[in-house]
């Protein structure tokens, strides 16, 4: 079997989408492209790629609509979004629609791979990892099957407040600031990244806290955030 991974391309602009597969090539990577959103959604559904690059303004179907049409199907699959728009709000909603990372153009195509490279290695680690169920207090976690059970209801995460929710609890009992947040699950610390860390630590909140007990999400101010029972 062959260790290639492959990566679908959802970009409308020909130049740089292949400008993207060629780089991508040179490294070692399977690449395919799609130039509109519904194509996207056909090949993504039907095929298995190991990470997806996804424009956010496509013909036929919006970067955010492919990207919700992809969760219902796959929700593991890492999504990277690429757009020019740049805005907190505007990741909040690709964040919210699935995607795992955003990166606004213009951007350096070795910062595009580095991404595209932890993604992979999370994936290939969590694979080969025995540990496939987080517990605090009454909530647990099911790293296999992506749900959340809080005192034995249901908890529907987007992927991202997932994504945090398991680093927070693989962090249970250390204080983390919102600087090691998103290096390690957005991008290097800026003030855009650093809002919509504080804006998801709400989110998951009002999730997981809001209306069980225990509390577990506890705010450390001027230092960060911690999952604990107190």
């Amino acid at each position: 079997m062959s260790d290639i991974k492959k990566i679908l391309i959802v970009e409308d602009d020909l130049r740089i989408a292949q400008n993207i597969s060629k780089g991508l090539m040179e490294k070692g990577f399977d690449t395919e492209i799609a130039y509109d959103g519904k194509i996207g959604v056909k090949l993504a559904i039907s095929n298995p790629y190991d990470l997806i690059l996804l424009d956010l303004n496509l013909p036929e179907l919006n970067g955010y609509e492919v990207c919700s049409e992809v969760r219902k199907r796959k929700p593991s699959i890492p999504i990277i979004m690429l757009t020019a728009l740049g805005e907190t709000e505007d990741k909040i909603e690709g964040f919210e629609r699935g995607a795992d990372d955003y990166l606004v153009k213009p951007f350096d195509f070795r910062e595009l791979l580095a991404r595209i490279n932890v993604f992979i290695k999370r994936n290939a680690g969590a694979g080969a990892s025995q540990e496939n169920t987080l517990k605090i207090a009454n909530l647990v976690m099911d790293l296999d099957g992506k749900t959340v059970m809080r005192d034995g209801v249901k908890i529907d995460l987007t992927p991202k407040e997932f994504s945090l929710l398991e680093y927070l609890i693989k962090n249970k009992g250390k204080v983390v600031s919102k600087a090691e947040i998103s290096s390690a699950l957005w991008e290097p610390n800026n003030q855009q990244s650093l809002n919509v860390v504080e804006v998801y630590i709400n989110f998951l909140r009002k999730k997981i806290d809001k209306d069980f007990i225990p509390k577990l999400i506890h705010t450390k101010t001027g230092m960060g955030y911690i999952i604990a029972e107190e």
